[in-house]
């Protein structure tokens, strides 16, 4: 016999979850790579951090593999869930290259990236939240910060590799630099997934 069961919100909560875990990544990211020291210590906490945010998803999945009834469409609800567990990894990622490349003197191109990484995961956050009152938009604000954002690390991750040429940067050290650059440009490149996700579902409800 079939029974009509209720709407699942344990997913927002989740996702929440998830925004504010790769929001604690890139906090401590910021703070490895504006107070150089320690690295391989705090880049294992990091490594602790993606951990989580692997458990997260999982849980994520494993609900939406149970649940009959979903707040919003299955394959948004899928998609959200892949695209924050990509922000913490490619978070956990850029640790790990600093050391792993025994990075010892961070560029200011960097720090820069760094930043635009931290700005971006707190706005990922608040447009996550909006998700619970889609119909007030609230999470529009947010996801237009977001591709803002996105744009500023973009046009400073192009400088940063012309920097890396014109400076004469032997190539091992380009190599390893552009990864690193790599890594947290595409960072913002997956908060702005989320957002683009998020404004529509949003659009779907509107």
């Amino acid at each position: 016999m079939w029974r009509i069961v209720p709407r699942e919100e344990k997913f927002f909560e989740l996702f929440e979850e998830g925004a504010q875990n790769a929001h604690t990544g890139a906090r401590m990211l910021h703070r490895l790579i504006n107070d150089f020291a320690d690295v391989e210590e705090r880049a294992r906490e990091i490594e602790g951090i993606e951990h989580e945010g692997d458990r997260i998803t999982h849980e994520i999945m494993g609900r939406l593999n149970k649940t009959f009834l979903t707040p919003i469409d299955r394959e948004d609800i899928h998609a959200i869930a892949k695209e924050l567990d990509n922000i913490i990894d490619l978070i956990e990622a850029t640790a790990d290259r600093l050391h792993l490349y025994k990075i010892t003197v961070i560029t200011e191109d960097a720090r820069s990236l760094a930043d635009l990484v931290l700005k971006s995961t707190e706005e990922v956050c608040k447009a996550v939240e909006g998700l619970r009152e889609l119909k007030k938009g609230k999470s529009v604000k947010h996801c237009v910060e977001i591709n803002r954002l996105e744009n500023d690390a973009d046009r400073i991750y192009r400088l940063a590799i012309a920097r890396l040429f014109e400076n004469g940067t032997n190539a091992i050290e380009a190599f390893k630099w552009k990864e690193i650059y790599d890594h947290l440009e595409t960072a913002t490149d997956a908060c702005e997934d989320v957002a683009n996700l998020i404004e529509g579902v949003a659009m779907k409800y509107a």
